[in-house]
């Protein structure tokens, strides 16, 4: 595939008057000073998740875990629905089972961990970690088991989506005993110490039709599920109650009864005050539009829902300090809904999605920050759909063996590790502004900065909501505070764009062919990996301060690596 050529020259603290840089609308003077430390960079973006539990081990699931295993050296963290549903393990959109339970003719339970343990073997395979969420109801146990399971079907109402998996239990002590059992069998197969290093979160989206009892009920289904994942493992940690944006106002209130329940309310397992929380998960989503012709992003409602949880914890003190993890943070609300039904998610097989995800990592970060909040995990809920057509439209991280250029972006961010560093950018939109408007104005030119034992990495991206042609910006990058007896700085510039680490862009060029050659599928394979923009370079490090100017088109993302 042809490459834009971007000029890139770099030079000591002289000056910034670099020949051959293209001109662009919008300067943007961007700022690192790798010697003020602001925390420590945690890797929240290495959570993803899935509906669609069977595809973990097929062909192209298996592919990919490996490809997010190696995305850092920090274990990734992966989430599924359906773990405990009844079935025989047939995917289908929005759909997964195990057939982990069932009963006899006198109703005492019987355990098949087959497919359980295929998906978790999986895991492990690739040294990733199971984020297990514990649901959802087996037919066996179910108050309302017929219908069990209703398929999905894309642009239909689907109503009945959520049938028998998605009610209480008949027995909640054989509930607690199923969860029980679970815990105890990934202790003995994958050890204790490596079961209790797991996330154990009760349930999905309990103020929504994912759960059909009532709030008390969902009390009851996570103090019998926590009793049972302490009483094989007491060191997990137990959260939840993974519920949809608290900033609508019904969402919100949900997770506020949880958390007093948590604190005050009367444990329906044990019979004691209050019930084990390690961890608090909640969900996030963006509201993507079609005006005018084109996308328009909703970043803002992404952020809002992570600000109002933070707020509502707070609330809280016995909780304040628990871990906050966003077990599904993303754009919109729906992995399965392709932009050919839905025209509004056309944002997912571009850049687009990488500038997006970029801008809404440092929003959660400053987030946690100004609510004085851990925060843990931001989980994107993307993944693969097994033999689905190529860029078929889906929110996926890869398309049949072919990475999209989301991947990329974490693939940026695993190079991230050690102490964020202070970076200021002249072309960011305030946080308060992108809360109450998103960026519907100026673009967002903005980043972050981690600095390691060996190196600096500075992730820079050009987002705005509205996906239409725009000038990009001209950058003016100035790194100081590097160690004065490195002589020597390597670099190495990485870019998203329109024409880099863009698999997408690769395809269409091909003509967009559903049917591929082995020469084809090697090809795109390839042009869906992380690329440089130019040959890596050594600069001369003689008074601890380089700077670098390039042009970063609208949507694009670049990741700076200096090491020494």
């Amino acid at each position: 595939m042809p490459k834009r050529v971007f000029a890139l020259v770099v030079v000591l603290a002289a000056g910034l008057a670099v020949p051959g840089v293209v001109n662009a609308q919008t300067r943007v003077q961007i700022r690192v000073d790798a010697a003020k430390k602001v925390a420590e960079f945690k890797p929240v973006y290495a959570y993803f998740g899935y509906d669609e539990a069977n595809y973990t081990y097929a062909p192209n699931g298996r592919k990919l875990i490996g490809e997010l295993a190696a995305l850092t050296d920090a274990r990734v963290q992966i989430r599924t629905h359906f773990l405990l549903a009844t079935g025989d393990g047939t995917p289908g959109l929005k759909w997964g089972s195990t057939g982990i339970y069932s009963g006899d003719a006198a109703g005492n339970p019987k355990y098949d961990w087959t497919i359980f343990d295929r998906i978790i073997d999986t895991y492990m395979q690739a040294h990733a970690r199971p984020f297990v969420e514990i649901g959802f109801m087996p037919e066996a146990l179910s108050v309302k088991p017929e219908p069990y399971h209703v398929p999905w079907i894309p642009g239909a109402p689907n109503k009945e989506y959520s049938a028998g998996w998605s009610y209480p239990p008949k027995d909640f002590a054989k509930w607690g005993e199923l969860v029980y059992q679970m815990a105890r069998h990934c202790a003995e197969r994958y050890g204790a110490a490596e079961a209790e290093s797991w996330f154990w979160e009760v349930w999905n989206e309990p103020d929504i039709p994912y759960w059909h009892g009532t709030q008390e009920e969902y009390n009851e289904l996570y103090d019998y599920a926590a009793a049972g994942v302490k009483r094989a493992l007491p060191k997990a940690r137990v959260g939840g109650p993974a519920t949809t944006g608290p900033a609508r106002e019904r969402a919100g209130e949900y997770l506020r009864a949880f958390l007093k329940h948590c604190a005050e309310g009367k444990n329906y397992a044990t019979g004691e005050t209050g019930a084990p929380l390690d961890f608090v998960s909640y969900h996030a989503k963006g509201s993507p539009d079609v005006v005018n012709g084109h996308v328009r992003m909703g970043i803002a409602r992404n952020l809002q829902d992570v600000d109002a949880g933070m707020k509502i914890l707070a609330e809280f003190a016995k909780f304040r300090g628990l871990p906050v993890i966003v077990s599904e943070s993303d754009p919109e609300g729906c992995a399965a809904c392709s932009a050919r039904v839905y025209p509004q998610n056309a944002y997912r097989n571009g850049p687009l999605y990488a500038a997006y995800t970029a801008a809404a990592l440092k929003g959660e970060m400053e987030l946690a920050a100004r609510n004085q909040m851990d925060l843990e995990g931001m989980l994107t809920w993307a993944f693969e759909f097994e033999g689905q057509d190529y860029f078929a439209g889906f929110r996926t991280l890869a398309t049949n063996g072919v990475d999209k250029p989301i991947l990329n972006l974490f693939r940026m961010a695993g190079m991230m590790s050690g102490d964020r560093v202070e970076a200021v950018s002249s072309g960011a939109v305030p946080l308060e502004s992108m809360l109450a408007s998103g960026v519907r104005g100026k673009a967002d030119v903005d980043v972050l900065a981690a600095r390691d034992e060996h190196g600096i990495s500075i992730l820079i991206w050009n987002y705005q909501d509205d996906d239409v042609a725009g000038a990009g910006a001209s950058i003016a990058l100035s790194v100081e505070g590097l160690p004065a007896g490195a002589e020597q700085v390597a670099m190495r510039h990485y870019r998203i764009d329109a024409h880099h680490s863009n698999g997408y862009a690769a395809w269409k060029e091909m003509g967009a062919p559903q049917k591929l050659t082995s020469a084809q599928q090697r090809e795109l394979e390839a042009e869906g990996q992380l690329e440089l923009l130019d040959a890596s370079s050594w600069l001369e490090n003689k008074v601890g301060k380089v700077v670098t100017e390039f042009d970063l088109p609208r949507q694009g993302v670049s990741l700076v690596r200096l090491e020494w």
